[in-house]
């Protein structure tokens, strides 16, 4: 797995982020952040503590908030560079 999404079952932004992955063929994981409140801190470590959904964190420690799908990628082919 390159990268954890955070997200909420709520968030319009998340559903659509995540069908665009998957039409992409982008294998990720999915933390909900209300079913898992240490999740939480992660996102709001990585947003100046704002609960900001999508947050997605790769395997290098970076994170980005709301990104979109072309910006997904240009990460992950920087990371397998």
């Amino acid at each position: 797995m390159t990268f954890t999404m955070y997200t909420t079952p709520w968030c319009g932004y998340c559903h659509r982020l995540k069908s665009q992955l998957d039409r992409e063929g982008i294998a990720y994981e999915i933390v909900d952040i209300e079913q898992q409140p240490e999740a939480a801190a992660i996102v709001e470590a990585a947003n100046n503590g704002n609960q900001t959904v999508p947050t997605l964190v790769y395997a290098d420690g970076t994170a980005q908030t709301n990104p979109s799908v072309i910006q997904v990628k240009e990460k992950l082919a920087a990371l397998s560079a």
